[in-house]
């Protein structure tokens, strides 16, 4: 299976299930025909995910949709008339969140296709090519007041492999963040915990007020997975 497929594997949205994403007998899948114990442990847990059924219920493409909004509730970063890019959106839950919270345009790109969103630019490309980030701009039509990343590589399962990647999509959403926001813009990026975020860390503070780690709610509790949010940019370090 190629990156591509395995990926689009992953953000692929469930079907059935309680809406209310509360009560009722634990659903179990039919068979387990054809999948690994890890596939067929990760599609159970979607499927008993209440986040996954709220938001199937409520129309958001994907889960991470409650974890940008958590995000968003705590910072305010969105504010009606903001100009957003999102790094690595697919399925879209974020890009639907920033619309949906008064964003007037919203440019997102990722490796996968995504459906098209109202009101929002989506490119099917690898962001970290040569390119890239000026043709976002230009399609955004100026500088961004956010900076969104929820990029991440698939794990090969080893540890230091694992974490040299991370912390390269962090570095790389960063440097386009400092390059390009507006003053006073935020950017946000995941990272994970009990791991380094390199030098970038020292960056952040250096650029924005305030740099904070986030795990949300809607995170599960046994993934590592937690959220960089800088704000208050104050210009590229010199």
């Amino acid at each position: 299976m190629s990156e591509g497929e395995e990926r689009r594997r992953m953000v692929r949205p469930p079907t059935g299930g309680d809406p209310a994403g509360r009560g009722g007998t634990e659903k179990r899948l039919k068979t387990a025909f054809g999948r690994t114990t890890s596939q067929q442990k990760w599609l159970e847990r979607q499927i008993n995910d209440p986040y996954v059924l709220k938001a199937k219920a409520e129309g958001w493409r994907s889960r991470a949709a409650f974890k940008l909004a958590e995000i968003d509730d705590r910072f305010r970063l969105i504010k009606r008339g903001s100009k957003v890019i999102d790094l690595g959106c697919a399925p879209g839950g974020w890009v639907q969140v920033a619309l949906k919270r008064g964003a007037e345009k919203v440019v997102g790109v990722d490796l996968l296709p995504v459906d098209p969103i109202p009101g929002a630019d989506l490119v099917e490309g690898d962001f970290t090519e040569p390119g890239m980030g000026e043709r976002l701009l230009d399609m955004l039509g100026g500088a961004p007041d956010l900076v969104l990343s929820d990029m991440a590589h698939n794990t090969v399962g080893h540890k230091a492999t694992d974490h040299l990647r991370i912390v390269a999509l962090i570095e790389i959403a960063a440097d386009f963040a400092i390059d390009t926001l507006k003053p006073g813009g935020a950017f946000v990026t995941k990272n994970f915990q009990g791991g380094s975020a390199g030098d970038v860390l020292g960056r952040l503070k250096a650029a924005f007020t305030e740099v904070k780690f986030v795990k949300p709610k809607a995170s599960r509790q046994d993934s590592s997975e937690v959220y960089l949010v800088a704000t208050g940019f104050k210009g590229a370090p010199r």
